[in-house]
């Protein structure tokens, strides 16, 4: 069941045997349970499967009743069981802590107030201020990713209050500075709550290691492994997004927790700065200047509401680049005109034809204001990119 939306048609995924995971007992005078929260339940049948944890994936059939046994909802009624994951607020809180309680095969009456449910606001069929009662069964336990267990491993501590603890040792390729890695990771807070996972995701993350374009304690902590190997990396808020956090995911002052794989390194080749030698600067009257590098002649001009496919290398005024789609070799896409970049690049990118090079000087109210982006673009931070339109869609 939903948090926000109750009566929604759901097309789940299931294994064919999962209900056939855990054979069950009828418990013949069961009995009614009630925990700190005021969750009651009831284990009418038993099963012998997994228990799930938080993170985990669960399959479950529902029907969803009120005090005076209305139905309001029911996933046996539509013939199709209902999966989510556990622990994360994705369901109303009793589920959340009603579920953790029981194992596959497990059949149960749960009941709660409307503390654990919808509370004041009404959901559908569901009156405000309503206690729930569901009659459940846990079909399946789809395991999730969990915290590496460090117990009995050496924690090493470095200069900077960078703490690791290695879990593979491996003679593979070192990772160094300027180097392109690619790895796997889950990043946990210290309560052991996941916040983010490209294992989860089944994406690796490529990034340009020691130029800042992760926080510091991986910049430094990468620097210690090499392919193949695997790491937690235990870092201090200093290190990672400081006293500020990085809202509203990261609290302030949050020392932060990740399991990391070395997937692969490789060398990496720095862009060409384009040559704007005896070309002459254009200035908008927003402020922005660019020069014209190479008109490709084409005529496919972007519009605003198309998606662009461009490459580019970004520059801060000392010289230092700080991000590029060239150096990764995959340019990015996104539609203009929708706010999904800096105001500099919407207006610059709708200047172009497809092939068109151009340098952009964007100044600091047209990229990303007084306070930059820490740690990589500092406070007022005026940018230079040099862009080329690969593509209009």
């Amino acid at each position: 069941m939903k948090k926000a939306v109750v009566f929604i048609l759901l097309t789940i995924t299931v294994a064919a045997n999962a209900q056939n995971k855990s054979k069950t007992r009828i418990i013949k005078h069961p009995q009614t349970m009630k925990t700190a929260s005021g969750l009651e339940y009831t284990i009418k049948e038993k099963g012998t499967g997994k228990k799930p944890q938080a993170g985990d994936k669960v399959v479950v059939h529902y029907t969803g009743k009120l005090t005076n046994d209305t139905v309001f909802d029911s996933s046996v009624g539509r013939g199709q069981p209902f999966t989510f994951k556990l622990g994360v607020g994705q369901v109303i809180k009793g589920w959340d802590e009603a579920f953790q309680l029981l194992q596959v095969g497990d059949k149960a009456t749960i009941k709660f107030g409307p503390e654990l449910g919808y509370g004041a606001q009404a959901q559908g069929k569901i009156p405000s201020n309503s206690t729930l009662i569901f009659d459940v069964e846990l079909l399946d336990v789809i395991e999730g990713v969990r915290p590496w267990d460090g117990k009995g491993k050496d924690t090493i501590t470095t200069a900077s209050g960078l703490k690791y603890i290695m879990f593979e040792r491996k003679a593979g390729e070192k990772v160094t500075a300027g180097s392109k890695a690619t790895v796997h990771y889950s990043g946990y807070f210290t309560d052991g709550k996941m916040f983010d996972s490209s294992v989860e995701r089944g994406q690796p993350f490529g990034l340009k290691v020691g130029v800042g374009q992760v926080i510091p304690g991986w910049d430094e902590g990468l620097q210690l492994l090499h392919v193949g190997e695997k790491a937690k990396f235990i870092i201090p808020y200093q290190l990672a997004y400081g006293e500020q956090g990085r809202p509203p995911q990261i609290p302030a002052k949050s020392d932060l927790i990740f399991d990391v794989e070395i997937l692969g390194v490789q060398a990496i080749v720095a862009p060409t700065l384009f040559d704007i030698k005896g070309l002459e600067g254009k200035k908008t009257a927003s402020g922005l200047t660019y020069y014209e590098v190479k008109r490709s002649g084409n005529t496919t001009k972007v519009e605003a509401g198309k998606t662009v496919t461009v490459h580019y290398s970004g520059y801060l005024t000392d010289g230092k680049m700080f991000d590029s789609s060239v150096e990764r070799g995959e340019p990015i896409e996104f539609p203009l005109g929708k706010g999904m970049v800096i105001p500099g690049w919407e207006e610059g990118i709708a200047l172009m034809h497809v092939g068109d090079k151009l340098r952009l000087i964007i100044p600091y109210f047209l990229a990303y204001g007084e306070a930059g982006r820490p740690p990589v673009i500092p406070a007022k931070a005026d940018l230079t990119f040099d862009v080329e339109l690969v593509d209009v869609k």
